[in-house]
């Protein structure tokens, strides 16, 4: 009778000597872990090879009565050959900010803030230079968890330093405060690649090469947050760029998600609005006759499910244009005229 066959982890056992079968099993493992590491170490340094001369060492200055001082570092990426660059808005904060620009080729550049943004903690600088090596922006709506991304950038003062790792999570959400006004950060990109002080305003790429996010923050141990480039931070970047400044709608509504009541949910097909917990005296909100513990369900013809829907409907086209907001007030919906001003 013959004997039995047993496929064990890649070897087979029988009567027979397996020793050889074994060998050739570990021999082609082997093969296919070296043939995988190297493709990985190809991919990230031919990210590198294309990114490093984009992304720049900066060293912010102030202006005093008594000259220039250092005020911190981190880092930008090139967005044209004419000198605009990108980097975190927290990196630059505070007026009278300059500084210089170090490239991988070792040349020094000076630069200047032409607008900050904290509430999206986006910056762009100019820098004095013509023959810049500008960087390929992607798109980080197509990110998935678990792909590989590369955090170049220059934190504890080493220039060009490189760190890859994956996508942990996304849809995360980061606050931003300038002055009394809080705004949360949307589809925060979450990474595993190491980010340390002076890494902020570093790029984040995808093995195409393509800049997907701008380095941030750190959250913990072992993760980074990257503000992602999508949509709506191109346009914040294209405004700081023409006009040094983002202008954004104000409503004057605080408030927060809340389940729609069993009625509403079904008669809506929609589970979740926000609601006001409370109005600044002398705002839009209160003008509209908007009052604490309203649930908004929707804002000029959309579908409000959380703050964030709010938030990204606030941009400079609804400035000063009457538009309507959808609110379930004891059980009834009602619709009023709300007239959005500029936030200052």
């Amino acid at each position: 009778m013959s004997a039995a066959i047993f496929p064990v982890a890649g070897r087979a056992f029988g009567d027979g000597d397996g020793a050889g079968t074994d060998e050739r099993s570990a021999d082609d493992r082997a093969r296919a872990d070296a043939e995988a590491l190297d493709a990985y170490s190809r991919t990230v340094s031919g990210v590198v090879e294309r990114l490093a001369p984009s992304v720049a060492s900066l060293r912010v200055m102030r202006d005093t009565r008594r000259g220039r001082i250092p005020v911190g570092a981190g880092s930008a990426v090139v967005l044209t050959p004419d000198g605009f660059l990108l980097t975190s808005a927290h990196v630059v904060a505070g007026g009278g900010r300059r500084g210089h620009a170090t490239f991988i080729d070792g040349r020094e550049i000076g630069f200047r803030v032409v607008g900050a943004d904290p509430l999206s903690d986006l910056a762009v600088l100019r820098a004095e230079a013509d023959d810049l090596e500008p960087a390929a922006l992607g798109d980080a709506s197509r990110l998935r968890v678990g792909q590989l991304v590369v955090a170049i950038g220059n934190p504890n003062g080493f220039a060009g330093s490189v760190t890859a790792g994956v996508i942990s999570a996304l849809g995360r959400s980061l606050p931003a405060r300038a002055g009394r006004t809080v705004r949360m950060i949307d589809n925060v990109i979450q990474t595993d690649a190491a980010l340390n002080p002076g890494n902020s305003g570093g790029a984040l790429v995808d093995s195409f090469g393509a800049v997907v996010g701008v380095n941030t923050a750190v959250a913990g141990v072992g993760l980074g947050l990257a503000v992602p480039i999508n949509d709506a931070t191109r346009q914040v970047i294209g405004a700081l760029m023409s006009d040094g400044r983002v202008r954004r709608a104000y409503l004057g509504v605080a408030g927060g998600p809340r389940p729609l009541p069993a009625r509403a949910r079904r008669e809506r097909d929609q589970a979740t609005g926000v609601e006001v917990i409370e109005i600044p005296p002398d705002s839009p909100a209160e003008a509209a006759g908007l009052r604490p513990e309203d649930l908004i369900v929707e804002l000029a013809g959309a579908r409000v499910h959380g703050v964030e829907d709010i938030q990204r409907l606030m941009v400079a086209d609804l400035i000063d244009v009457p538009v309507e907001v959808v609110v379930l007030r004891g059980g009834e919906l009602l619709t009023l005229r709300l007239v959005p001003r500029e936030l200052a």
